[in-house]
């Protein structure tokens, strides 16, 4: 897969310290987005889904969020790395610029696996215009933060 960066410590990416792995490829392309650069799949740096795991669960003290880019976008290889980070008992937040209803209505199977692996979804694009710096894990007011135990069933 193609990685941007892994972040360790985050207290901006999610509730309590998180390790951030940020994904290259993005297909929204949002005004004022903060990472433009992660917008083209060819910035990324080649890992494997063993070599991310390694770097993420080396801080044993610290939960996911995947981000990006567009975690979806990369979503073959990043739903096999959720699944092992759920498996070594991480809590997983995603921020996608696709909503809830698009990602389930999705037929892509990758897509819905790595859904399933997601404890909270960030969901919605960035809105330059809806803009709003006083929000707590998320850019703009459009932006859901969606506990996803009880949306599981799908």
């Amino acid at each position: 897969m193609k990685i941007m960066n892994i972040l360790h410590d985050s207290v901006v990416d999610g509730e309590g310290l998180r390790t951030v792995v940020f994904l290259a490829g993005c297909p929204h392309f949002c005004k004022g987005c903060h990472n433009p650069k992660s917008w083209n799949f060819r910035n990324g740096t080649d890992m494997t889904v063993e070599e991310v795991f390694q770097e993420v669960t080396s801080n044993p003290l610290s939960n996911v969020t995947l981000s990006g880019g567009e975690p979806f976008f990369q979503a073959e290889e990043v739903a096999p790395l959720a699944k092992a980070l759920k498996k070594a008992g991480k809590n997983i937040w995603i921020y996608s610029g696709y909503t809830f209803e698009q990602l389930v209505q999705s037929e892509d199977p990758s897509k819905l696996e790595l859904l399933h692996h997601c404890d909270v979804l960030v969901d919605g694009p960035f809105l330059l215009e809806e803009r709003d710096l006083t929000l707590a894990f998320r850019g703009s007011k459009n932006q859901r933060i969606i506990q996803l135990e009880s949306y599981h069933s799908y």
